[in-house]
């Protein structure tokens, strides 16, 4: 198969894979990404790699997102009436978001719609264990 840049580095094989992807796993992805633009602004890494802070930090939250109790019906976690994180891991998260939310739009434009339109419906959800709830 032949692979053809699209807009912002996508190739179609990319967009293919990530409109398919499950939804805790395109979280996961979406979370480690911004993570890495964050580390490699403000802690001046390399390419893909991440200090140790940030490595921790990246296992915490997909640790978080395994547990979630909303499984694959989850939306953001901004709008979550359950806050999964401790205070303090919740504020860094919430830096790295706030900084790294604005370049996702032109680094990875398809996760960067997907997580707005996600934050825009506030449809009722089913936790796992099937208790509803506004997110």
């Amino acid at each position: 198969m032949i692979k053809t840049k699209c807009f912002a580095g996508e190739t179609k094989t990319n967009i293919a894979q990530e409109m398919t992807m499950k939804r805790l796993e395109k979280e996961k992805k979406t979370i480690g990404i911004m993570i890495q633009i964050f580390c490699s602004a403000n802690h001046k890494t390399v390419r893909k790699l991440l200090c140790p802070a940030c490595t921790e930090l990246l296992d915490y939250a997909k640790e978080r997102l395994k547990k979630c109790p909303y499984g694959e019906n989850k939306g953001a976690c901004s709008k979550c009436k359950i806050h999964c994180y401790k205070p303090g891991k919740r504020q860094i998260i919430t830096d790295v978001m706030r900084f790294s939310g604005p370049k996702m739009v032109t680094k990875h434009p398809l996760l960067a719609i997907d997580h707005l339109l996600r934050i825009k419906s506030s449809r009722r959800r089913e936790t796992i264990s099937g208790k509803p709830d506004n997110i």
